[in-house]
């Protein structure tokens, strides 16, 4: 039975956008909206061979929590470079971090997270031996950033992914 509610669920999704974006309950939009979200549901399926399947909600929770904290503090820190110019002495740089993470959703949501930091981009990552090469607008202790990195984002990922 939770399977079949699984494969509801982006329909359903589907289906209540729809209904608030045309702000109405009419049968005419219920039944397109219906016929829509099902066959936009069912073609989506195909562009997701490998599911994923979290584990650890209390992982989950902690990591939002992490994230949403460095992000405050990464906004600051770059609206201080941004306002104070030179004299904020912000060294960019690029950086290799080594990561043991394999899972593609793992993988995905890491460098959704360094994206979203201000002052941080994910610019490459070699599947071979495991490197990610990561640009900080203000690199000055590289051992904290790969600490960072790995203890505060790449663990609890692995804990919920792997």
């Amino acid at each position: 039975m939770s399977r079949q509610l699984k494969k509801l669920t982006l329909p359903a999704l589907l289906l209540a956008l729809w209904l608030l974006l045309n702000d109405s309950l009419s049968p005419g939009n219920l039944a397109l909206g219906a016929a829509l979200a099902v066959l936009l549901a069912w073609l989506a399926s195909a562009l997701r061979p490998l599911r994923a399947y979290p584990k650890h909600p209390a992982a989950i929770l902690r990591l939002i929590w992490h994230v949403a904290v460095d992000i405050t503090k990464s906004n600051i820190a770059v609206a201080r470079i941004v306002w104070l110019g030179r004299r904020a002495n912000a060294t960019p740089g690029f950086i290799k971090i080594p990561i043991r993470m394999r899972d593609p959703h793992g993988l995905a949501a890491l460098s959704c997270i360094i994206t979203y930091t201000p002052g941080t981009v994910w610019s490459d990552f070699s599947e071979a031996d495991g490197q990610l090469t990561l640009h900080v607008l203000d690199l000055k202790d590289e051992a904290a950033w790969i600490e960072l990195v790995q203890q505060r984002y790449e663990r609890p990922l692995m804990e919920i992914f792997e």
